[in-house]
């Protein structure tokens, strides 16, 4: 695994950490379901253009790492949302106006800075982890703290959290999928939309 890690990581030899990349998926590493792509989200409506990720550079070689200690784990992350527009997060916060669950977009999402990403864990077949809660349930059930899960569960959300934090993330407090870049809120909001080929 230690090979592909290092494949990953060089095809973006050179890269500053700031610059937006669109993260590759080199060998299938990660797998790809871009939820706001779809209408499979809160908003109930497509507000990507296509399934595309990206992020700053220092965030895809910190998720890169950690997913390399998934994988020899036999797991990989399933990434449903990276780099959001600011426009997309000031529809977002007319349908969810609640900073637990939504930044304002005033202040801006680590998001729209591309330091942020959503994300599970699947096996080796593809198949999610059962972390208690869908990706964006908006209720006590998706936070961090609570308690009230099967154990199973609870070490899923455990598991996930734990190789994130040892690579450079910070959890959010009521989201259990959601992680930070460390240091992404020194980062300038952007609002460029990629190009979908």
């Amino acid at each position: 695994m230690n090979a592909l890690n290092t494949q990953a990581l060089k095809m973006y030899e050179g890269i500053h950490d700031t610059v937006f990349v669109r993260l590759k998926n080199n060998e299938g590493q990660f797998l790809l379901d871009m939820k706001y792509a779809t209408a499979e989200n809160f908003l109930k409506t497509p507000v990507y253009d296509c399934s595309e990720c990206y992020l700053r550079m220092k965030t895809i070689r910190n998720l890169i790492e950690a997913n390399n200690e998934f994988l020899q784990l036999g797991y990989r992350i399933k990434l449903f949302d990276c780099y959001r527009p600011l426009d997309i997060q000031k529809k977002m916060w007319q349908i969810m106006p609640n900073a637990d669950y939504v930044a304002d977009p005033q202040k801006g999402s680590i998001h729209n800075r591309g330091g942020a990403v959503d994300l599970t864990l699947v096996d080796l077949n593809g198949v999610e982890l059962d972390m208690g809660t869908p990706f964006d349930h908006f209720g006590p059930e998706a936070a961090h703290a609570y308690k009230k899960l099967p154990k199973k569960v609870r070490a899923n959300r455990a598991l996930l959290k734990e190789i994130m934090l040892r690579h450079n993330f910070k959890s959010f407090k009521s989201e259990w999928w959601h992680y930070n870049v460390f240091e992404s809120n020194k980062d300038p909001l952007a609002n460029f939309k990629w190009i979908c080929n």
